[in-house]
C-alpha cells in the first residue's frame, strides 16, 4: 500500500478512495482493463492520448494498490499483460457508474444546453 492510501485512510474512507483511483487515466485504466486482460500497446490504444511514461506511472501505482496484477510471461520477447484484481473488478464498477453519471451531468451540445440535472452554467 502507498503512503498516500495510508494518510487516507487517517481521514475518511472517501478518501482512500480518491488516492487509490484518482490520479491520471486511472479510473479509465481500470474501466478498460473491465473486459479482460490486456498487453501495454493494447491498453495504451484503447485508453487514449495517455503518454507510455504516464501510463507506466499509474499502471505501477494501481499494482502497488493491489487494483491491478501485472503477469510477465517468460518467453523471448517478454510478454506481460495486465487485468484487474477482484477489488479491481469492483473499481471497475464504480468507474462505469460514474461514466453514466457523467453522461447526465454534462449538458447535450447546443445553445440550449442542458443536462438532465439543469442548465449548463
Amino acid at each position: 500500500m502507498r503512503d498516500a492510501v495510508r494518510r487516507a485512510l487517517e481521514v475518511c474512507p472517501v478518501e482512500v478512495g480518491i488516492a487509490v483511483a484518482g490520479g491520471d487515466w486511472k479510473l479509465t485504466t481500470v474501466s478498460k482493463l473491465a473486459d479482460g486482460p490486456l498487453r501495454f500497446g493494447e491498453l495504451q490504444r484503447a485508453v487514449g492520448p495517455v503518454s507510455a511514461k504516464t501510463l507506466t506511472r499509474q499502471l505501477r501505482a494501481l499494482e502497488t494498490d493491489g487494483v491491478v496484477l501485472r503477469t510477465v510471461y517468460p518467453e523471448v520477447p517478454p510478454r506481460v499483460t495486465y487485468e484487474l484484481t477482484e477489488a479491481g473488478r469492483e473499481l471497475a464498477t464504480i468507474a462505469t457508474l460514474l461514466g453514466r453519471w457523467s453522461e447526465r451531468f454534462v449538458p447535450r451540445p447546443g445553445p440550449d444546453a442542458v443536462s438532465e440535472y439543469g442548465p449548463a452554467s
